[in-house]
């Protein structure tokens, strides 16, 4: 059986195309049309292509570049073709993919975790802040230093910094016992994500609320 061409790729994804989930990721800022369930069938039809992975995101499309993590080979990228990916990564799933199936799984995340942590741009310092929190319960000797900068910048963050930033304040509460107490303190004052819609059985992304149910799960 012959290998996909990109081209072949693209009008399978083209196929895809549903307007009703389109109407659904646009509320979440997302600009495709593809079901993820189905996106994940091509991709373990396709397996690992690292060719074609790069074909796929030098496209452009959302759905190609979505593709593009779940067939890629996350070692074979180099320290700066990571780096730019993820600079024109703008849609939050390709971000979040991008981040969770590829940099985490490579050998340069943690220099990218250090370059992109402090970076300007709030999009790519939240994907700093993802690691971050990755790197929480590993390697603790830092976190009260992450404290005083959740506790002075998270309030006025941009909405995905302060995402990832809150998701740090979690973890760093959950794996933690002797920073809980600051933790949860920060949250309560903070107040981000107090308000956030929770649907029923699910855990509200409010950090105190957050901390103590994962504790109390654990036992």
């Amino acid at each position: 059986m012959p290998e996909s061409t990109v081209d072949d790729v693209l009008a399978e994804l083209a196929a895809l195309e549903d307007p009703k989930a389109r109407a659904v990721n646009e509320r979440h800022g997302d600009d495709h049309g593809v079901n993820l369930a189905k996106l994940r069938v091509i991709a373990k039809r396709l397996k690992t292509q690292q060719d074609l992975a790069r074909e796929l995101w030098a496209t452009g499309d959302t759905a190609a570049k979505l593709l593009a993590t779940l067939i890629c080979r996350p070692k074979a990228f180099e320290l700066d073709e990571l780096d730019a990916m993820l600079r024109s990564a703008r849609t939050p799933k390709v971000h979040d993919w991008l981040v969770n199936y590829v940099v985490k799984k490579s050998p340069h995340a943690e220099d990218l975790r250090r370059t992109w942590f402090a970076d300007p741009d709030p999009v790519v310092a939240s994907a700093g802040w993802a690691l971050t929190t990755d790197r929480v319960a590993k390697h603790p000797e830092d976190l009260d230093d992450l404290l005083d900068v959740i506790e002075k910048d998270m309030k006025d963050a941009p909405d995905r910094l302060q995402w990832a930033m809150n998701n740090c304040l979690a973890q760093i509460g959950i794996e933690h016992e002797s920073h809980r107490a600051r933790a949860i303190g920060i949250g309560e004052r903070l107040e981000v994500l107090k308000d956030y819609p929770t649907p029923p059985n699910c855990t509200s992304p409010y950090a105190p609320v957050w901390i103590t149910e994962i504790v109390r799960r654990r036992g």
